[in-house]
């Protein structure tokens, strides 16, 4: 499975979690009782990541969406922004340009008209935000 494949498993997972409030393994499990549906490994490593990392990225999200309350938000626009800054702050080796790209694409695949505009000014927010905290922490 490409990769940006196994990223949009991780958006349907993280979207999934956000409907019914199951655990990602609860949903992963689910999925493999009807035996033609394999989750890829990094689609399940980004959406437990999620899971685990829930205060986390919640916090970035409200800093960064100005104006907007969570529960305002569309659930296909915030799984979009849970998958992308996760991958922002814990997946080192993917370049934010392409965390970005990503959720840009699945915003306008899955989002209503708005939500691509929306992810992609708050993940360039985001993204701004924790490249200064990369400069700073390199200052000291």
């Amino acid at each position: 499975m490409k990769r940006h494949e196994a990223r949009e498993q991780a958006f349907v997972l993280i979207f999934e979690r956000s409907i019914n409030h199951d655990t990602t393994e609860q949903i992963i499990d689910a999925a493999g009782l009807s035996g033609d549906i394999i989750i890829d490994d990094f689609a399940e490593k980004i959406a437990v990541g999620v899971e685990e990392n829930e205060d986390a990225l919640n916090a970035q999200i409200e800093k960064n969406i100005r104006g907007w309350k969570m529960n305002r938000l569309s659930k296909v626009a915030l799984a979009l922004l849970k998958l992308s800054i996760f991958e922002m702050m814990f997946e080192k080796d993917i370049p934010v340009s392409v965390s970005i790209n990503e959720a840009i694409d699945l915003a306008k695949k899955y989002g209503g008209a708005d939500d691509a505009p929306f992810v992609n000014g708050v993940l360039g927010s985001v993204a701004k935000e924790l490249g200064e905290k990369d400069t700073h922490e390199k200052d000291h």
